[in-house]
């Protein structure tokens, strides 16, 4: 080894001994300015318990590790993260307001709170369990003790509890305090910006998450005063929901114009919950509705079907056999949306399925007439303004193949297909055809004078569709609609 090289030696040694001097120094004084003042301020009553808590949580945060070179802080075996206060306060509800612009601001507004206080609420609760086993606490005021402490630790704010404060696992808790140095309503001072409403929500969320776990009881917090607004303080008090709204309005702090929010934890659950609740009771309501209009049809199909079988001429009969069909292809949609959970659309299959089951055993009476069907669709459901109009085409469609295909024949084959189309305007093709003796002329359909094909003409303008006849060894109608 050269002297050059000894030297080196010799200088990395006293820097590496520099080093380790003042890791340890740093480990042995974790805080910074002011490090021998208290980290919470409690009434006298509570001094012992958080003097105790200030000691425990103090050496908790001493094991303080930074390792960039694997992106880790390390507390105590417990891994930490640094977020600037500012991007969970103004630049949080900014970006917010921008989300949800279209719905005002009052709106984007209040929705960005309550994800900050639902998130501060769950970290509240979550940190509080932990250090609860930590630190093997089991009653509720020592639960509560390592809460502001570790608040302060971690960046939050310092907090100073209030002596008219009453906790309590029970509906008389009350808990009134202040911190003076909150992250959030410092990132808005700092950078400039004035609100006009209380913006220290993950104070108030982590708060009564904290204390919600201690005391096993629901809580909020509400922040009544707010140095971001140009309080004097920010001021919190904390309560059961359901009896916050009275501690608020006794509370002469509270400015008699301004508007107070309280949050609840999970609100927008909750109210997703409600609304869920109230759409389940409409489609109840629906369900019913489409029931008893399957049942009225019914009914108006049974009537004249008794009317039916007293008439003797054949002619006259074979109306009210038509108008049964036509009832019953409305009354099976009615059915099938009363068994369903989707109230705007039905299952097309099922639907025609039922449909030609019922066409066939009305008019195959002595007849050896078979049927196939052929369904190919991708999307299952189809909305209820196309399946009616469909449905009831059908029914005239197939009803006339079973009336006039075959006439003194036994026998016969009708096909009934339906399809979605895969490409061009139209997006559906229903198709109906028979092998039966077919048209002697082909049918004007739009000026006929039967009530059957100026039913099916109607319609499909209806669907907006396209309607082709054929007549090539029977008949073949084609319709197209989107």
């Amino acid at each position: 080894m050269n002297a050059d090289q000894a030297k080196l030696i010799k200088q990395l040694k006293q820097e590496v001994a520099t080093l380790k001097k003042e890791n340890a120094r740093l480990r042995a004084n974790q805080k910074s300015d002011g490090s021998n003042q208290p980290t919470v301020k409690v009434p006298g009553s509570m001094k012992a318990i958080f003097a105790k808590a200030e000691k425990t949580v103090g050496d908790y945060f001493k094991a303080l590790r930074f390792t960039p070179s694997q992106g880790m802080i390390d507390i105590n075996n417990e891994r930490y993260v640094l977020v600037r206060a500012s991007a969970l306060s103004h630049e949080f509800l900014n970006s917010i307001k921008d989300l949800y612009q279209n719905r005002g601001e009052d709106e984007a507004l209040s929705i960005g709170k309550n994800i900050l206080f639902d998130m501060a609420h769950v970290i509240g609760i979550e940190d509080a369990h932990n250090f609860h086993e930590k630190m093997k606490l089991t009653d509720p005021i020592s639960k509560l003790s390592a809460g502001p402490v570790h608040f302060a630790y971690a960046g939050w704010a310092f907090v100073d509890i209030s002596s008219e404060s009453k906790p309590s696992p029970d509906d008389s808790f009350y808990l009134k305090f202040d911190h003076p140095f909150s992250f959030e309503a410092d990132a808005w001072i700092k950078a400039g910006k004035h609100a006009t409403t209380p913006v220290c929500i993950m104070n108030a969320g982590y708060s009564s998450g904290w204390c919600e776990a201690s005391f096993g009881i629901p809580l909020t917090t509400v922040e009544i005063t707010c140095r971001a607004r140009g309080d004097a303080s920010c001021t919190f008090i904390m309560a059961p929901p359901h009896k916050i709204d009275s501690y608020l309005k006794q509370n002469k702090k509270i400015p008699k114009l301004s508007h107070v929010e309280i949050p609840a934890f999970l609100e927008r659950k909750k109210n997703e919950e409600k609304l869920k609740n109230s759409l389940l009771e409409k489609e109840v309501l629906l369900k019913e509705i489409h029931h008893r209009v399957k049942n009225n049809l019914q009914i108006i199909s049974s009537l004249l079907n008794l009317q039916a079988d007293n008439i003797k001429d054949s002619k006259t009969r074979e109306k009210y056999i038509e108008s049964i069909g036509r009832i019953k292809s409305m009354a099976i949609i009615h059915e099938l949306l009363y068994r369903s959970k989707n109230l705007s659309n039905i299952k097309i299959a099922e639907y025609i399925q039922e449909l030609v089951s019922f066409i066939k055993e009305t008019y195959n009476v002595n007849k050896n007439i078979k049927v196939k069907l052929n369904i190919n669709i991708r999307d299952e459901f189809i909305e209820i303004d196309k399946a009616i109009p469909c449905g009831i085409i059908i029914n005239e469609l197939l009803s006339n193949a079973f009336k006039y295909a075959f006439h003194d024949k036994r026998k016969g084959n009708i096909v009934v297909q339906f399809k979605e189309l895969r490409s061009g305007s139209f997006k559906y093709h229903l198709l109906v055809s028979d092998d039966g003796v077919g048209f002697t002329d082909k049918p004007d359909i739009e000026n006929s004078q039967t009530l059957g094909l100026q039913l099916i003409d109607s319609l499909t303008t209806q669907l907006d569709g396209q309607l082709d006849i054929r007549s090539e060894k029977g008949t073949v109608f084609s319709l197209k609609f989107s």
